[in-house]
C-alpha cells in the first residue's frame, strides 16, 4: 500500500511542508503583531480607566460648583447650609456626604458650626436614607485636614484618602473648596465626600479583564482604588505586604509613586503579572482649573489575561490552519490520486504485459496532457505488440507444422534406412552361400584340374553356373529394391 501511493504522498508531503513553513512564518509575525496589539489594548484600557475616574471626579467638581456661589450668597443663613448639603448629596450618586463648616465664632452665639449630610452607611444608592449631623468623627473638624488645609493656605482640590481616625470607618477622598466672605477673608470650607470603596466597586464592574483590576495611588502610597477592601483601609500599600508577592511587586509600586509612566512586571503566587501605569491627569476643560493631583493610575493584569484574547486568536488561527491543512492534505491526496490514476493503470498494464498478458485492455482517454499522451501512446504500443505477437504465433504454428512434417519424413527415412539395412543384410547373407560355393568350385578346378574327371569337372561347372544364376537373381532383386526406394524418395521430395 505504501509503495502504491508513494508518489502522491511525496507530492502532497512536499506541498504540505511548504504550506506549513509558510503558515509558521505567518504565525511568527502575527504573534508579534497580536502581542503588540495586546499591549496596545492594555494601554487603551489604562486610558479608559483614567478617563472613568476623572469623569467621576469631574461630576463631583461640577455638582459642587453648581451650589458653590449660592452658598457664598447665603452664608449668613446657617440653616440653609443643611439644605445645600442635602441637595448636593441627592444630586449626584457619586457623592456620599457633604460638609459645610465655618471657622470658630463665625455665627454669633456658636463657637463651632458644621452642617453635614451623608448617606446611611456611605452607600452610593441614590435612594438611601440621608443622615443629618453637625459633626464628623470624634475629633473637632478644626483639627481635620480637609478643613485646616483650605482654611490655612487657601488650598482647594482633592485630598489624599482619609482613613482610620480621620473617617467614620469608611475611607474617603474629599473635594474641598474654601469659602470667602465678601471681603475676601476665608471663613469656611465646603467638603464633598466620595467613598473610595464605592469608587473601587464602580471600576471593578468594568474591570479590564477576568482577573485584572484597576489601581489608583496617592503620592503617600495610600490606595484610592483597589478591589481588596482590606488594602483600601491600609495607610500605605507599602506597609501591607501582599501575600505571595516578591520584591518585584514593590519595585512596580515605587515606579508608580515616583510619577513614572510605563509597564512593570512582577511575580505573585508564582504567576507573572504586569502593571501598566502613568500619572493621573485631570482632563482640561473650559472653566475647569488646571491643577493636577499627585496620583498615579494603573491597570493590573495577570499575563495570561493580557494574552488571552491573543492566545484565543492564535489558537483559533492554529485550529483553522490545522483543519485547513488536513482538508488540503485530503483534497490533494484525492486530486493527485485521481490525476495519477492513469499512470497507475499504465504501471499495472506494463506489469501485466511483462508477465505475458498482452491482451489486457487499456481504455482510451480524452486528456491532452503528458499523462494522456503517454497513455494513448502506450495503447498504440500495446496494439503493435498484439499484432507482432499474433504474427509470431502464426509463424510459430507454421514452423511447428513444418517441424512435424520434417519429423514424419525423418521417421520414414529412418524406417527406410532400417529396411535397406535389413534387406542388404538379408541379401548379403543369401549371397554368402552361393559365393562360397562358387569359390570352392573355382578353387577345386584351379587346384585339381589335372586330376579331375570330365564328369567331376562338369559337375563343378554346373555348380558354378547354378550359384552364379542364384547370385544374379539376388542382384536383380537388390536392383529392383533400390529402384523402388529411389522412387519413394523422389515422390517424397
Amino acid at each position: 500500500m505504501y509503495k502504491k501511493f508513494k508518489l502522491d504522498r511525496l507530492i502532497v508531503g512536499q506541498t504540505f511542508l511548504l504550506l506549513a513553513i509558510s503558515l509558521g512564518i505567518l504565525f511568527y509575525f502575527s504573534h508579534k503583531v497580536l502581542l503588540k496589539e495586546a499591549m496596545r489594548d492594555a494601554e487603551l484600557t489604562l486610558e479608559a480607566t483614567a478617563q472613568t475616574i476623572d469623569n467621576i471626579l469631574m461630576s463631583v467638581e461640577q455638582s459642587t460648583g453648581n451650589i458653590y456661589y449660592d452658598v457664598l450668597e447665603h452664608m449668613d443663613d446657617p440653616d440653609r447650609m443643611y439644605v445645600y448639603c442635602r441637595e448636593l448629596v441627592e444630586s449626584n450618586p457619586n457623592i456620599v456626604g457633604c460638609a459645610i463648616a465655618f471657622k470658630p465664632g463665625y455665627y454669633p452665639g456658636k463657637d463651632l458650626f458644621m452642617a453635614y449630610v451623608h448617606r446611611r452607611a456611605f452607600t452610593n444608592d441614590i435612594k438611601s436614607d440621608l443622615v443629618t449631623t453637625n459633626s464628623f468623627t470624634e475629633r473637632p473638624y478644626t483639627e481635620q485636614f480637609w478643613f485646616t488645609a483650605p482654611m490655612n493656605d487657601g488650598w482647594f482640590g482633592w485630598t489624599d484618602p482619609l482613613k482610620g481616625d480621620d473617617t467614620e470607618n469608611e475611607p474617603l477622598v474629599n473635594f474641598c473648596l474654601p469659602l470667602n466672605d465678601k471681603s475676601g477673608e476665608r471663613v469656611g470650607v465646603i467638603a464633598v465626600d466620595v467613598s473610595i470603596s464605592k469608587l473601587s466597586k464602580i471600576l471593578s464592574a468594568v474591570k479590564p479583564s477576568e482577573r485584572g483590576y484597576s489601581l489608583l495611588l496617592a503620592k503617600s502610597g495610600s490606595l484610592i482604588v483597589h478591589p481588596d477592601m482590606d488594602m483600601l483601609k491600609s495607610e500605605s500599600i507599602l506597609t501591607k505586604m501582599v501575600e505571595g508577592a516578591d520584591h518585584t511587586y514593590h519595585d512596580a509600586i515605587e515606579a508608580m509613586l515616583s510619577g513614572q509612566s510605563g509597564m512593570k512586571k512582577f511575580n505573585m503566587n508564582g504567576e507573572s503579572w504586569s502593571v501598566f501605569y502613568k500619572p493621573f491627569k485631570r482632563v482640561e476643560w473650559e472653566g475647569r482649573s488646571d491643577w493636577q493631583l499627585d496620583w498615579s493610575v494603573g491597570v493590573v493584569y495577570p499575563d495570561s489575561d493580557i494574552h488571552r484574547a491573543h492566545n484565543q486568536q492564535l489558537f483559533l488561527v492554529v485550529g483553522i490552519a490545522v483543519v485547513g491543512l488536513l482538508v488540503f492534505f485530503l483534497s490533494c491526496s484525492w486530486f493527485i490520486r485521481r490525476e495519477l490514476k492513469p499512470l497507475r493503470l499504465l504501471t499495472k498494464t506494463a506489469q501485466s504485459i511483462s508477465d505475458g498478458n498482452y491482451d489486457d485492455p487499456l481504455p482510451a482517454v480524452s486528456r491532452e496532457d503528458e499523462i494522456g499522451q503517454l497513455q494513448n501512446r502506450f495503447r498504440m504500443m500495446q496494439k503493435e505488440l498484439e499484432k507482432q505477437t499474433a504474427e509470431f504465433e502464426s509463424q510459430e504454428q507454421q514452423l511447428q507444422a513444418q517441424s512435424e512434417q520434417l519429423r514424419a519424413s525423418y521417421d520414414r527415412i529412418e524406417e527406410s534406412d532400417k529396411m535397406k539395412t535389413s534387406f542388404l543384410h538379408y541379401i548379403t547373407n543369401q549371397m554368402a552361400l552361393p559365393a562360397e560355393t562358387i569359390d570352392r568350385s573355382v578353387t577345386t578346378l584351379c587346384n585339381n584340374y589335372q586330376d579331375l574327371s570330365k564328369d567331376e569337372i562338369d559337375n563343378q561347372v554346373d555348380s558354378i553356373e547354378r550359384k552364379s544364376e542364384a547370385l544374379v537373381e539376388l542382384l536383380n532383386h537388390m536392383a529392383h529394391f533400390t529402384d523402388n526406394e529411389t522412387g519413394k524418395e523422389d515422390s517424397h521430395d
